[in-house]
């Protein structure tokens, strides 16, 4: 019986072994993918709190143009009456720097500056609501604009009585500007297309030392002999670059320097120089001279120090005070030189008084390369001119 109940035990445990391996294991089943998580929207901006300052980008002009945005306001000035489109150096309280900005007009200028800087920019015309209290303004530069008369208020400069240097070269002037205030010291009028001067322009201008108005539309017509009536204080006179066939009927009796280069002279009155008594440097490169057009004795002034006459079509050269010191006569056509003849005194005088330098030539440079000479340079030219230092062949 123990036997039976033996077998039947291991039986049972057989049955419940099998029956376990025929079982298929429990597997959970995957998890779904979670869904992707939405875009995240752009916040809102956030509002100013009142009483902060709203900084107000530039904008580009409404109507259709090719030029460049103005540029972005810089900081905060530490003075409130400066334009947020310009500079207020702390360190020059006067001075206002509103010069490569991009600028369409003039912004309104504080009464405190003397020194404006307004340079290269896109400006076309002088408002006088820009200037009204700019009464203590000194300096002006307004060079590489596009400012045309048209535009330029007929009251702006009765506002400026005080102003010294007014530079408006590289602009778009057809005539000389109106009603320019008397006190002016310096004028650059250069690089524009003035083809008029209107009578009178500088009759009040006794203060001026520098008119520049070179590379311009000037012809004979626009002088007379009052066009520079009233200039008793100019020393530089720049008429270059312009489309002149003879030399204007009269200058300023104090002109230092007179610039005459590029244009079209073709002679020299004999005596047009005897009233100019403080010339030293005369410019008349590029120009139509020949020995017919320049008398005999015309350079011959003791105060003249440097003469440039290249680039013309003289066929020698011309005679002159043994005061000048410089001479430039490259590019003509000269085939030789008589050094006796050129030499402004007897060359025996010179050697014996080889120390006087009251008698001695003080020619110091001379420039003949360009011509049609053949070396040597003759020996008399350095017997006369015993301060020679350089010549150019």
């Amino acid at each position: 019986m123990n036997h039976f109940g033996y077998i039947l035990s291991i039986c049972l445990i057989l049955t419940t072994v099998v029956h376990c391996q025929r079982r298929q294991p429990k597997t959970k089943p995957p998890k779904p993918p979670k869904p992707p998580k939405p875009p995240k929207l752009p916040k809102a901006p956030k509002t100013p709190k009142p009483g902060k300052a709203i900084v107000i980008e530039p904008t580009e002009p409404s109507h259709v143009t090719t030029l460049p945005p103005p540029l972005p306001p810089g900081p905060v000035s530490v003075y409130p009456d400066c334009p947020r489109e310009c500079n207020c150096p702390p360190d020059y309280p006067n001075a206002l720097y509103c010069d490569s900005r991009n600028l369409r007009m003039v912004p309104i200028i504080p009464p405190r500056i003397h020194y404006l800087y307004l340079q290269n920019n896109f400006i076309d015309g002088l408002p006088e609501r820009a200037f009204r209290n700019a009464t203590e303004l000194k300096w002006i530069n307004l060079d590489n604009n596009r400012i045309s008369n048209q535009k330029v208020d007929k009251e702006v400069f009765n506002i400026l009585n005080k102003l010294l240097f007014l530079y408006m070269d590289r602009n778009k002037l057809s005539v000389v500007p109106a009603n320019l205030p008397s006190s002016l010291e310096q004028l650059r009028l250069s690089r524009n297309q003035i083809s008029k001067i209107p009578a009178g322009s500088f009759s009040k201008m006794e203060n001026l030392t520098l008119l520049d108005l070179h590379h311009n539309k000037l012809s004979d017509g626009v002088f007379n002999k009052n066009t520079f009536k009233g200039l008793k204080s100019l020393m530089q006179l720049n008429l270059a670059h312009n489309s002149l066939k003879k030399m204007p009927p009269t200058i300023p009796q104090d002109v230092f320097q007179l610039f005459l280069d590029k244009n079209q002279i073709k002679e020299i009155p004999g005596d047009y120089f005897k009233n100019l008594h403080h010339l030293a440097f005369l410019r008349l490169n590029f120009n139509q001279l020949t020995d017919q057009g320049i008398p005999n004795g015309l350079f011959n002034l003791s105060t003249l120090l440097d003469l440039h006459l290249s680039n013309n079509k003289l066929n020698s050269i011309p005679t002159f005070n043994t005061k000048l010191e410089h001479l430039h006569l490259s590019h003509n056509n000269i085939g030789k030189i008589n050094g006796t003849e050129i030499c402004p005194c007897p060359i025996d005088n010179i050697a014996l008084h080889a120390h006087d330098l009251d008698v001695i030539p003080r020619l110091r440079y001379l420039r003949l390369d360009g011509n049609a000479l053949a070396l040597p340079i003759p020996m008399e030219i350095r017997m006369c001119f015993r301060l020679l230092q350089a010549i150019v062949v």
